[in-house]
């Protein structure tokens, strides 16, 4: 598909070359496939042709592309927020951390109390008003979020958000489904999908298990509109690789969400279809084929006629401030294909009024770019959610998430 006549000029800079303090890094599988190669479908022109030239049009605009996605792609939920969600707060510590942060473990029931989701939610202390918040759609174990801080780890640096004004909180993916095939018949596809007889297939757009975990998401976030100690107006959702691939999905349909981040998210997360190495379509459809919709696996080795590509994702946060975060050394995430899909997103934020990605060359290693709404930052070593994140996350936070004071 032909790209729009504003992103011509821009797409001829440079966009492969890595900088000088990245020539140690291992040598790429293959070159970088620059933008203006990979024939992107348009992000600014509606299905009947029109192309999108003021603000106005773009809601239009941005339902068709969120329609797109549920169809090809991550599927379409069969319930939203369930009318008999509950918050029941489990434990209350107001001296955790030595005495810097309070904890409270909440869990969020629905369906009768047959499903729930675990929250662990550090505030601070030393607060004068409701605080932002940084919420973790956790992808690995319990360790790694572990609330009586006897564990610690860079996955979920939760002191270090409470030093600077954040609200900690996280919860389990697999709360909502289990991280493997089971036929999509436990957890909350097991809950609200309408029954199948017999041999009866799934929709071929049914939501699969990154809108599952997404759709946990907004269910935290509705519990957090209801914690007079937050404020659920500038809450960040974070995940790291498949939990990227989450955040994205539920900063997507979930525009509450205030900002979006998405770490090493690769294939299917914040990485463009087209032209990208390492893991691709077919191939995260063989390894993890209850991730996405049926419908998807129709474009396995076929990228080109997908109707969609992720900088349309990206897309879709706009005007709200997201940010993509790669690692120099995960070529199977493909950071350059994670790079320009934010790229090619930007043209969204200009017409809405707001700078997106401020470059157009692949930058530094650890010379993040912040000076836009879509931020980005590549650091050296490889597939990990590492302090060095979670700082270039806050640094962002302070910059462009919306002051509600």
């Amino acid at each position: 598909m032909p790209l729009t006549k504003t992103f011509v000029t821009m797409l001829t800079l440079s966009v492969t070359a890595l900088s000088a303090s990245a020539q140690n890094a291992p040598e790429p599988v293959a070159a970088p496939i620059p933008l203006s190669e990979r024939y992107l479908p348009e992000v600014l022109q509606l299905a009947s042709g029109k192309k999108v030239t003021m603000p106005a049009q773009w809601p239009a605009r941005r339902a068709e592309i969120l329609e797109l996605f549920r169809r090809y792609v991550y599927g379409r939920n069969p319930v939203e927020r369930p009318a008999d969600l509950r918050f029941v707060v489990k434990s209350t510590d107001p001296n955790a951390m030595g005495g810097t942060a309070t904890l409270k473990q909440v869990a969020i029931e629905f369906a009768g109390g047959k499903g729930t989701i675990n929250l662990i939610l550090f505030t601070p202390n030393n607060r004068t008003a409701a605080s932002p918040v940084f919420l973790l759609a956790c992808n690995r174990g319990a360790r790694n979020i572990d609330p009586t801080r006897e564990n610690k780890s860079e996955f979920w640096p939760a002191e270090e958000l409470i030093k600077r004004g954040y609200v900690a909180a996280a919860f389990l993916v697999s709360d909502l489904d289990p991280d493997k095939d089971d036929d999509f018949k436990n957890g909350v596809h097991g809950l609200f999908d309408p029954p199948r007889l017999g041999d009866e297939k799934r929709s071929p757009d049914a939501w699969a298990t990154i809108a599952a975990w997404a759709w946990g998401a907004s269910r935290v976030l509705d519990y957090l509109e209801s914690d007079k100690d937050v404020d659920a107006k500038r809450v960040a959702i974070v995940g790291h690789s498949r939990g990227g691939k989450t955040a994205l999905w539920a900063g997507a349909t979930d525009p509450r969400f205030a900002l979006v981040v998405s770490n090493d998210s690769g294939s299917t997360g914040a990485a463009l279809a087209r032209g990208k190495r390492g893991e691709t379509i077919a191939l995260i459809n063989k390894t993890f084929p209850y991730w996405f919709n049926t419908t998807y696996k129709t474009f396995d080795g076929n990228e080109n006629e997908l109707p969609v590509d992720q900088h349309q994702l990206i897309a879709l946060m706009a005007p709200r401030p997201v940010y993509i975060a790669s690692a120099i050394d995960d070529e199977w995430a493909d950071p350059q294909s994670e790079f320009l899909s934010g790229v090619a997103a930007s043209p969204v934020y200009e017409l809405l009024g707001k700078k997106g990605m401020t470059v157009t060359s692949f930058p530094e290693l650890e010379k993040p770019l912040h000076a836009g709404f879509i931020g980005y930052h590549v650091r050296r070593g490889g597939h990990d959610l590492s302090a060095y994140d979670w700082t270039q996350f806050m640094d962002f936070a302070d910059l462009r998430m919306p002051n509600t004071k």
